[in-house]
């Protein structure tokens, strides 16, 4: 690395894994013409956090792969306390083929959960919830908040729509007053134990998941 080329902020590089794939075997007459295929990875191996099916692929043509086959459902969160369960939040968004990602409130977030997978997701950010609101809005994509208050129905027999948006809080104070205005409807999930809640990225797997297993 040279001086022209500064080191890669911790938050974006792929992460150090004990798994994956060395270089391709055999040598450079060997390799498979598939335009798909980054040289680099296929002489150094790859040991990124992907599906087998995507090995040795360039990260744009992953991300055009998934374009094609991506969810209807979207997910927002609420980011105005810079809220470390973003990242993973993100990474499930990834895992469950999310169309797109929106984060409202602050632009910044703390992407080390997201484990790179932020590469492979769109995201999108609005400034504050009447943003948000008119992108939904305009869209026609109803919005489905996610928060366990009095009147929300349990998600395992609420309405969730096959193209909607999937609204989550932060931890502790969870959605604002604002943000819940501007939903069709809430959601919680039920629970069984002391706890009043769960974690925030908790939660949005459980829902992305019912999502999934309604509609995927």
């Amino acid at each position: 690395m040279t001086a022209e080329t500064p080191a890669e902020p911790e938050a974006h590089r792929e992460p150090e894994l004990s798994h994956g794939v060395g270089p391709w075997p055999g040598g450079l007459g060997e390799w498979p013409d598939d335009p798909r295929l980054d040289p680099e990875l296929l002489i150094h191996g790859d040991t990124r956090n992907v599906v087998d099916e995507y090995r040795y692929w360039r990260m744009d043509a992953i991300v055009a792969d998934l374009d094609g086959k991506r969810h209807p459902f979207h997910v927002a969160i609420e980011n105005w306390q810079h809220d470390m369960n973003i990242g993973s939040i993100v990474r499930s968004a990834n895992a469950f083929l999310a169309a797109e990602v929106h984060i409202i409130g602050r632009r910044r977030w703390n992407k080390r959960g997201a484990m790179v997978t932020d590469r492979y997701q769109h995201v999108r950010h609005h400034e504050d919830v009447p943003t948000f609101a008119a992108w939904a809005r305009d869209a026609g994509i109803p919005v489905i908040a996610v928060d366990n208050l009095p009147g929300a129905e349990p998600v395992d027999r609420a309405d969730l729509p096959e193209r909607c948006v999937l609204l989550f809080g932060q931890e502790g104070p969870g959605l604002s007053a604002e943000a819940l205005a501007a939903a069709s409807g809430t959601v919680e999930i039920t629970q069984y134990g002391s706890t009043r809640s769960i974690n925030a990225s908790a939660a949005a797997a459980v829902v992305m998941y019912e999502w999934c297993r309604r509609w995927a």
